[in-house]
């Protein structure tokens, strides 16, 4: 689905199919009012005769002449003077099906005339993009037969007024790029275990790079041993797919500007290693390198975006299996930054494989490190499956990160990071054990990381609840390459 802005006047507009905002169930805005002049009345009258049900989302279509507006669909946005993002995003949602159901290829919308409540143009028309992208993606490289059907419509034009246009073609430019950087998070989080190994991200990490001509630097096995990153070996112990450890940068910024570091989980299957896994709902363990595709995501629209800021991604990626050479429980390891850890249940191994990776970013100086991973089930009983979950040992990043979140539609919830918390991990062979008991279990986890994000700004976002999606709708969402997309906006925006 393509996005474009069109600047034609409404009363010489022709178009197979007309997406046109409707308050109250009956209220038309002035330029749909417009279209109801062209169309003799047929607008009104059919308002008129209460056709229309006031809910948002709820649709009407309306025929015209061929020659000129062949169809046009009237979306209910509500009855408020200011609607909800959510009652925006809904008539969105609901007109774009509309002309796909009506086999529609190009639609000409005017939604974005609704009043949103305490958002702008530019932000209406980036959540069209975003929701027509989300419409219009699919998963089928590895089905033998493709949906007969293609993606409808294929073509959007968003209607503007001439003086508006610059800021228009911008903002839709804006969440082109974004949609392709979740399109990526959600591909790579769909992929199988047996397609997407460590080598398949790496691999997919330099083709990124090759695209964007960013830095690439791809760590194997025998140089993570050099490095001593004992945590993450660990974790790979098990399997036959080798370890991968990748470096991406993209300079964006000046040469003197501290980079900020997304740090992925790439934890491309999980059993559960020793401590292993019900095989109930094991297959959606393909989904633990969310947080390394979100990294990948999140590159591929800052480098479209080509904004003025340096980031460096890492991707810590391995699988986690049960072999006769697998860590045990009750088995001690070395992590890179010398603190010792003991293993008591090898299921909580992406903490593991994040050690190293965070104090590995330590070389770049950064002015801020963000981790994200699908870490734990006790932030989904926490969080569900809405907000995710937000650790931070600064409040000012946190409040950047909750205030992109926001903006983004993408939102997380901050956590508490006591140091009491962090009383659950004491060992009595180690420097610490890599879990605690049930008892805040997202809580301690994020306790464990933050004993490896030493000399720069932290924060950690725990994924687990919002990266996919199950039962019928099963699949990735591409979250949270939004949020963390919102915030390097911002970052850039202030200079930094």
């Amino acid at each position: 689905m393509q996005f474009s802005i069109k600047t034609s006047s409404v009363e010489s507009l022709r178009a197979a199919c007309v997406l046109v905002p409707v308050a109250g169930g009956s209220r038309l805005g002035a330029s749909g009012k417009l279209v109801d002049e062209s169309m003799d009345g047929a607008l009104s009258g059919a308002l008129a005769r209460g056709d229309l049900q006031a809910k948002a989302g709820s649709t009407l279509l309306v025929y015209g002449e061929a020659r000129k507006l062949a169809r046009v669909v009237l979306v209910a946005i509500g009855d408020e003077a200011e609607i909800p993002e959510r009652a925006f995003a809904d008539a969105v949602r609901a007109g774009l099906r509309q002309a796909a159901a009506m086999s529609c290829d190009e639609v000409v919308s005017l939604l974005h005339e609704a009043s949103v409540k305490g958002r702008d143009l530019s932000w209406k028309l980036r959540q069209q993009v975003t929701v027509g992208r989300d419409l219009a993606y699919r998963f089928e490289r590895l089905k033998s037969r493709k949906e007969s059907q293609p993606v409808r419509p294929a073509r959007v034009a968003l209607l503007v007024a001439r003086a508006e246009a610059a800021a228009a073609q911008s903002a839709v430019a804006q969440a082109t790029a974004l949609a392709n950087g979740t399109d990526l998070a959600r591909e790579l989080g769909n992929l199988p275990g047996n397609v997407c190994t460590p080598t398949y991200l790496a691999e997919a990490a330099r083709g990124l790079a090759a695209e964007f001509k960013l830095k690439v630097q791809v760590l194997d096995r025998k140089q993570m041993e050099a490095l001593r990153m004992g945590s993450l070996l660990s974790v790979a112990r098990g399997s036959d797919e080798p370890p991968k450890f990748v470096v991406l940068q993209y300079r964006g910024g000046g040469a003197r500007q501290a980079p900020v570091a997304l740090v992925g989980k790439g934890i491309t299957f999980d059993t559960g290693g020793i401590s292993l896994k019900p095989a109930a709902e094991m297959d959606e363990m393909k989904f633990d390198m969310c947080g390394a595709a979100s990294v990948l995501g999140t590159l591929r629209a800052v480098a479209e975006m080509k904004l003025p800021i340096n980031v460096v991604g890492v991707i810590a990626a391995s699988e986690n299996m049960p072999g006769g050479k697998a860590t045990k429980p009750g088995d001690i390891v070395t992590s890179m930054s010398g603190q010792t850890i003991e293993i008591l249940n090898t299921d909580a191994e992406g903490r593991l494989v994040l050690a190293d990776a965070l104090t590995y970013v330590e070389r770049f100086k950064p002015q801020a490190v963000i981790d994200i991973a699908t870490l734990t089930g006790a932030c989904v009983i926490a969080l569900g499956n809405h907000h995710s979950g937000l650790f931070s040992t600064r409040d000012a990043l946190a409040d950047a990160l909750l205030a992109a979140g926001r903006e983004s539609g993408d939102p997380c919830w901050r956590m508490p990071l006591d140091e009491e918390y962090g009383e659950a991990l004491k060992s009595n062979f180690a420097d610490m054990a890599n879990v605690g008991g049930r008892a805040g279990g997202s809580i301690t986890a994020a306790c464990f990381l933050s004993r490896f994000a030493r000399g720069f700004d932290w924060a950690h976002l725990d994924i687990a609840g919002t990266a996919w999606k199950s039962g019928a709708q099963k699949g990735a969402s591409g979250r949270p390459v939004p949020l963390l997309t919102q915030f390097l906006i911002d970052r850039a925006a202030a200079g930094n």
